[in-house]
């Protein structure tokens, strides 16, 4: 029988130890009676590629005296006996290109997500399924090992590669002993102790046969435990148990949490208003609009102005995220810069009082100053004094943000948006459902938001004259159109092709 190399590609991202756990794999099989090697081909990107290493064992004892074996530089595909990935998206990409087959690989994956670009970047909700990542993967692979590997890094105080290592040991796929695979972490010297505690918690997990599966890192809103300690909040949730129906509370709550936090309980008493409207409009047993209605309003509500941004970046629980995701130590600096280019729009927007707003927005001599200073885009430091008051005296807005130019229009655009789910609600609950779901192309702030609005209200012109002959179905392939092209070009061409112009 030919004895042929154990081929194993490891597929990580920049910072999560994809070289030590290659490095740990190659010395695993030097110590114990094997020839290895190892190579490497980095990807563009921390995100939009990552880096596959490749590595080749092969066993002394088949190679005659004096002799060595040729061992290949990278994988190919339908040849790999063991795929190790550090985020479900590379699992993903492993399998698209061929490298997990479902007679030979053993893949072993985190179920964790660390989006790309492309999901990002997209208009509307841009995020592959997890589920259906997962399914594909079960499918190619003789064998599929996940869990969230990121969470039992953390949890041990170690990092990724050390979870791996442990799996794969686990699976009993390499001939080497469990012993054999924490004297190679000994023998790296660095981190040890953290290292195979983490190692350890994933080999007892693999054994006990609690991997394979999904955890959601979402959990719905136990309504029944729910009971805030400020009166005023504790009364928002009141309305909610007595204004909503039980199968869309917990995402009217979320919806409540979300306006509660951009403005105050006032604010989140018109979102409930708002809702409340909709249901008397609404059938009784339509909970789906409910519910959809509820997930965007919360959403328009909470629109993304200067000053929610600013907030947003001088929160303490955002510096604190920042250093835990760069594992920073104890005392160790981390600067955070940011790219600041706001036009000469977003800052009329936020002014406290709307007229002033609107006299910045012609063209007036205050216009051209505010254009001569914004031509170009400033990158401040909020982890410094001199760049994180600023933006945090810019947060303080907030407190005027009722009587600002932005406020004003999105209200007067919510509105519009609400009465046209409203005039739906009964006759065509189907089409109103739909309506709901257009808010998806209203997003983010500058360009973006500009872009988004335009195709929304195209899409609501679109229905607006047509509205006796559109269906649920054709304004949903408008909506998916517009969030497909930001500029316009899809939707202006399904327009044509329907006949809407």
């Amino acid at each position: 029988m030919q004895i042929k190399p154990i081929k194993i590609a490891i597929l990580a991202m920049g910072g999560e130890g994809g070289g030590v756990l290659a490095d740990w794999i190659v010395n695993l099989g030097e110590q114990n009676g094997y020839f290895a090697q190892t190579t490497s081909v980095p990807g563009v990107a921390q995100r939009t590629g990552a880096t596959i290493y490749y590595v080749e064992l092969f066993p002394h004892s088949a190679v005659p005296d004096g002799k060595k074996p040729v061992l290949a530089l990278m994988p190919m595909p339908g040849d790999v006996d063991v795929v190790l990935a550090s985020e479900l998206m590379e699992a993903g990409r492993a399998v698209q290109r061929g490298l997990v087959s479902d007679d030979r690989t053993t893949l072993v994956a985190s179920t964790h997500r660390v989006y790309s670009i492309a999901e990002k970047s997209a208009m509307g909700d841009g995020r592959v399924d997890d589920n259906a990542l997962i399914a594909h993967a079960s499918q190619a692979a003789k064998r599929f090992v996940y869990f969230n590997m990121e969470k039992a890094a953390e949890d041990s105080g170690s990092v990724i590669s050390a979870v791996l290592f442990g799996a794969l040991a686990s699976t009993g796929v390499l001939p080497f002993s469990r012993s054999q695979f924490e004297q190679t972490i000994e023998r790296g010297g660095v981190g040890v102790k953290p290292s195979l505690k983490a190692f350890g918690a994933a080999y007892a997990r693999v054994a006990e046969g609690d991997a394979g599966k999904a955890e959601s890192e979402n959990k719905p809103v136990d309504m029944a435990s729910l009971a805030p300690r400020d009166p005023a909040v504790a009364k928002l949730i009141e309305r909610v148990r007595a204004e909503v129906p039980a199968q869309a509370q917990p995402i009217v709550v979320e919806g409540v949490r979300r306006v509660l936090d951009f403005q105050d309980v006032a604010y989140a008493n018109v979102y409930l208003d708002r809702l409340k409207k909709i249901s008397q409009f609404a059938r009784p047993d339509d909970v789906a609009l409910i519910r959809e209605t509820g997930r965007y309003l919360a959403l328009w509500m909470s629109y993304e102005d200067a000053i929610r941004v600013a907030e947003l970046k001088t929160r303490s629980s955002r510096f604190d995220r920042v250093h835990k995701e760069v594992r920073a130590a104890d005392g160790q600096i981390v600067a955070i810069n940011e790219y600041m280019h706001p036009r000469v729009e977003e800052i009329s927007e936020i002014l406290p009082f709307a007229s002033v707003g609107r006299w910045l927005m012609r063209p007036t001599w205050g216009n051209k100053l505010v254009k001569s200073q914004t031509k170009s885009g400033r990158v401040i430091q909020t982890s410094s004094v001199r760049g994180f008051i600023p933006l945090y005296l810019l947060s303080g807005f907030k407190r005027w943000r009722r009587r600002t130019l932005r406020y004003q229009a999105e209200q007067q655009r919510i509105e519009g948006w609400l009465k046209q789910i409203e005039q739906a609600a009964d006759a065509h609950p189907a089409l109103a459902l739909e309506i709901a779901q257009c808010q998806r192309l209203v997003k983010g702030y500058g360009d973006t938001h500009a872009r988004g609005l335009r195709n929304y209200q195209t899409v609501m012109s679109a229905l607006e004259r047509n509205a006796s002959t559109m269906s649920p179905a054709l304004l949903g392939t408008l909506r998916d159109a517009a969030l497909a092209d930001e500029h316009g070009t899809k939707l202006e061409a399904a327009l044509r092709q329907y006949a809407l112009v």
